[in-house]
This record gives C-alpha cells, sequence and structure tokens, in this order.
C-alpha cells in the first residue's frame, strides 16, 4: 500500500506541474504583449516578471536536481525582478525551457528516491519536500498570472475553469463523463 501512495505521489505531481503550467499559458494567451510587460503598480511584478522569476527558479531548482544545491552559484535571483525579455517568443522560450528542466528531473523519480536529501540555499529537503515546496511556489506564481490577465483582459476573459454560473451545468457534463473535474 504504501509504495503504491509514494508512486501516485510522483504521477500527481506531475500532474498538477502540468495543470498550473497549462493554467497560466492559457491566461498568458488571453493578453496581448504590452499587458503582458503592464505592472499594476510601481512595486508589483508584471505577467513577464512573475515568468522570468519562475523561470530562473526553474533552472536553479532542476538542474541537477539530486546533486547540486537548488540555489545555484550563479543565480541572480533580483535580476529576476528586473526588465524581462524583449519579445513575446523569448519570454515563452525561456519559460518552456524552465518546464523542461521540471520535467526532466521530474519523469525518473522513483519512490526511492522520495526520502533522499536534496539541498535548498544549503537547506536539506526529502525530494518529497522539495517537489512540494516548488509547486506550491509554481501554483502561487500560476495564479498571480491567471489574476493578472484577468484583470488586464476585462470583459473579454475566457473563463480557465468553471464560468461563474456554471458549476450546475459543469456538474451534469461531468455526471455524464462529458468535462474533466481539472
Amino acid at each position: 500500500m504504501a509504495h503504491q501512495l509514494t508512486a501516485d505521489y510522483l504521477a500527481d505531481s506531475l500532474s498538477l506541474f502540468h495543470y498550473h503550467q497549462g493554467l497560466a499559458e492559457r491566461a498568458i494567451a488571453q493578453v496581448p504583449d504590452e499587458q503582458i510587460y503592464a505592472a499594476l503598480g510601481p512595486e508589483t511584478n508584471s505577467i513577464a516578471v512573475i515568468m522570468k522569476h519562475m523561470a530562473g527558479n526553474m533552472r536553479s531548482r532542476w538542474t541537477d536536481f539530486l546533486t547540486s544545491d537548488g540555489e545555484k552559484p550563479d543565480r541572480q535571483r533580483d535580476s529576476e525582478f528586473e526588465a524581462p525579455l524583449a519579445t513575446r517568443a523569448e519570454l515563452m522560450a525561456m519559460w518552456e525551457d524552465g518546464w523542461r528542466l521540471v520535467f526532466a528531473a521530474l519523469a525518473p523519480l522513483t519512490a526511492e528516491d522520495l526520502p533522499r536529501t536534496v539541498s535548498i540555499r544549503s537547506e536539506p529537503h526529502s525530494v518529497m519536500q522539495a517537489v512540494n515546496r516548488q509547486l506550491a511556489h509554481y501554483a502561487m506564481h500560476a495564479g498571480q498570472i491567471v489574476l493578472l490577465a484577468r484583470h488586464w483582459k476585462g470583459e473579454g476573459w475566457t473563463s480557465l475553469t468553471v464560468p461563474k454560473g456554471k458549476s450546475e451545468e459543469f456538474n451534469r457534463r461531468v455526471e455524464r463523463g462529458e468535462a474533466s473535474q481539472r
């Protein structure tokens, strides 16, 4: 039973990382370039800055995940919050490369890897703790991206999940097997 639970944990973690990536990407797709770079105020981040930060974090955390500290010595975290890349294409390439690193590090893991110790900023974590930490971090930032995209898109926003006022209809579709619950 325990082995099955840990194997399911890894599969579910991968699924959740993919879910949050997709959620953010569907939100990003709804806003034009100028809004990706717009911030709500001087002390807030734009969608582009959040994407740049996430990509930097992903490169640092998931490169040599099991064998080196998750905070790489060459990471310049503060620069992640400065001017992002100039074009959507460059930004998306950096974003996609970050996610590629996440999935490349997670895919080969087995249940036996979960109790192994990895370091993040010289602090020991089990592999499971490190995965949970990053899953929470990326979910938070995906939510920020969705909020900003929804704000900038305004009335033309297309819901990414169940649209407001459509819960009962959605539940009926799920019961009939016509819609996914995620």
